[in-house]
């Protein structure tokens, strides 16, 4: 099976989950699926730039990136994180690259509002590069920036270069690990199925905010976009990959209808 799974940045920021995790994604590779990894890493930037009393500000839940902002995102995003991903990958015994959206233009974006600054809208994949990797053997690993054919360079949301990479990829599966249960409704529960229009209808009733709500409506959009299963689960729950690849009923699976 091809399957993208987006790695949350607090699941990397401790050493233990990432080598975890990594352990996981190694041993479904050697078990023939053919995997591409997306990851994100907005706490570690957030403690980066506070370290050299850089304040963050969002706007509607995205980073405005300035100039400054936009370096320390290749050092955080594209350096460090993707790098110490790889390192862990490959410790484990897969054959990883770190990529990000920039490399071949696997993903090219716009700018989406003058008052966010370098935040990007991917308006395009080209799988071409993951296809030729994951064929021969190797596990890309792709940091979450984007550019453009005119060199520019873009800070973009994680889940959204996911889903993107996840369409053109032609993953039969989009596997989101992050840092809660699942998604939950207006009582507290973790709901084990969820179809697009409960998704909206829980974003409209104000239940799904903040990063959830960004996850839902990048679910759906993959949904839209062609990819065949959507699920969102706890990346730290024991043996999370290989469970929902043996088809346990782990966090939220996405449906159509």
């Amino acid at each position: 099976m091809k399957l993208l799974v987006k790695l949350g940045g607090t699941l990397l920021d401790g050493a233990a989950s990432r080598e975890s995790l990594a352990a996981q994604i190694a041993a479904a590779c050697a078990c023939g699926h053919e995997i591409t990894v997306v990851h994100g890493g907005g706490k570690q930037m957030t403690r980066y730039l506070a370290e050299r009393g850089i304040d963050s500000r969002f706007v509607n839940g995205l980073r405005v990136t300035t100039p400054e902002t936009l370096d320390a995102v290749l050092k955080v995003f594209a350096g460090t994180v993707n790098h110490e991903l790889v390192a862990s990958l490959n410790r484990a015994g897969a054959l990883a690259v770190g990529l990000s959206g920039i490399d071949a233009l696997l993903a090219e974006a716009e700018q989406m509002s003058p008052e966010l600054g370098a935040v990007g809208r991917v308006t395009g994949a080209n799988p071409a590069l993951l296809n030729v990797l994951t064929a021969n053997g190797f596990l890309p690993v792709v940091a979450c920036v984007a550019g453009d054919r005119r060199g520019r360079i873009y800070n973009v949301n994680a889940d959204q270069m996911a889903v993107a990479c996840a369409a053109a990829f032609g993953a039969g599966q989009l596997v989101f690990l992050t840092d809660v249960e699942g998604v939950m409704d207006a009582s507290k529960q973790v709901r084990s199925v969820l179809t697009a229009a409960e998704s909206r209808q829980l974003i409209a009733d104000g239940v799904a905010t903040g990063g959830m709500q960004a996850k839902l409506e990048a679910a759906v959009a993959a949904l839209a976009g062609g990819v065949g299963q959507v699920r969102i689960a706890p990346g730290a729950s024991a043996n999370v990959l290989e469970r929902i690849l043996a088809g346990d009923g782990l966090g939220t699976r996405m449906v159509t209808r």
